[in-house]
């Protein structure tokens, strides 16, 4: 691919002092994202994990919530860091997860629905109870809007939602 070079290729993020250069994909005809791939990089997502646990401090929630797959390191290192635990909402079902509740979303990055499952065991846990939805990057909201689809069908309550970036 050629780069315009009056264009920028890489978007420059600074959170809470851990500064990335994210690469520029283009997703549509004049629309590019900058993609944050926390996969790995334990560096960003504890910083990140400490700038939102703190954030949420005087928040009442007992979990939080995030989808499969690239924020589980995010949650993971928030739940760490909280003492709170988190679920994972599936994006495929299995057997073993029972009777599970499911909710879709449309994915800017594949162009595809994606669905979300919450699994029988998880489910137990968030009934009834104040919950903290978690992503890495909310870009249209969808995803945001498909897990608190699920936590309202769970008899859940969503407390906050907390994300490193937005986009848009």
């Amino acid at each position: 691919m050629v780069q315009n070079p009056n264009r920028l290729t890489t978007h420059r993020i600074h959170i809470q002092g851990v500064v990335r250069d994210l690469p520029l994909f283009p997703v549509a005809p004049e629309l590019a994202i900058a993609v944050l791939n926390i996969l790995g990089d334990v560096e960003l997502c504890e910083a990140a994990a400490a700038g939102l646990t703190q954030a949420l401090q005087g928040i009442d929630y007992h979990c939080l919530i995030t989808a499969e797959a690239k924020s589980i390191p995010l949650a993971y290192a928030m739940a760490r860091q909280s003492g709170k635990p988190y679920v994972v909402l599936r994006k495929h079902y299995k057997t073993y997860m029972g009777a599970a509740l499911e909710s879709s979303s449309h994915s800017i990055t594949t162009g595809h629905a994606q669905k979300l499952y919450l699994d029988a065991k998880d489910r137990a846990t968030v009934a009834g109870r104040r919950v903290v939805l978690v992503d890495d990057v909310i870009s249209t909201g969808s995803t945001l809007t498909a897990m608190e689809n699920l936590m309202h069908e769970a008899g859940a309550v969503v407390a906050a939602r907390a994300a490193i970036c937005t986009e848009g």
